[in-house]
């Protein structure tokens, strides 16, 4: 991911940034934090985030780490959110 241009702009979210490197290191980090905490190759992750650099790093630290996300949008009706998980 962050190789041939770690020093560039990955994402932006208003008067954010984040680097190539630093969105590597913080998913590599966020793989590792989920791998500690009992996360298993093809697990499920529940995520209900709104958009922002964080909900993109915890996506792609869940891929890392042999995962795979269920987005749940927080708009959606206490219900809704309780069917799906």
């Amino acid at each position: 991911m962050s190789t041939s241009s770690p020093d560039r702009i990955a994402l932006q979210d208003g008067s954010h940034s984040m680097t190539y490197g630093e969105l590597e290191r913080k998913t590599n980090q966020m793989a590792h934090f989920l791998q500690t905490h009992g996360l298993q190759r093809h697990d499920f992750v529940a995520v209900c985030m709104n958009h922002s650099p964080e909900l993109i790093v915890l996506l792609l630290g869940i891929l890392k780490a042999g995962g795979a996300y269920v987005p749940i949008d927080p708009e959606y009706p206490e219900e809704r959110i309780q069917f799906i998980l």
